[in-house]
């Protein structure tokens, strides 16, 4: 890995971060709506591809804290910069949602597959 990656620099550090495990748990830095966490593996890994065993170690501390807080989710993940990923680390995003929040998911169907 020639690039520094942030995910792994924050599981170095003791911060604002609570840790299940093997699984971080953080508000990102541009939270999207309120309670806005990101779920990220402590181990380096790419993307929810690369390690099943590793995601879904994520995935159930993302499930475990849905179900704490009840209500209604978004949980997003991306492989690849084609796919919108950003940090080549595995995370999910765990957005709380509300009706009437305004919140926009960015997906649209193009025309020439809408049916």
């Amino acid at each position: 890995m020639t690039e520094v990656c942030p995910f792994c620099e924050l599981s170095q550090i003791a911060s604002p971060i609570v840790v299940y495990g093997n699984v971080m748990v953080f508000t990102p830095l541009n939270p999207v709506a309120p309670g806005h966490r990101l779920v990220v593996p402590r181990e380096h890994v790419a993307d929810f591809a690369a390690d099943p065993r590793v995601s879904a170690d994520v995935m159930a501390v993302a499930s475990l804290l849905a179900h704490e807080a009840g209500g209604a989710f978004n949980v997003i993940t991306s492989r690849g910069t084609e796919a919108t990923q950003s940090v080549m680390h595995l995370h999910l995003h765990l957005i709380p949602r509300s009706e009437g929040d305004g919140l926009k998911l960015p997906w649209t169907t193009p025309k020439d597959i809408q049916g």
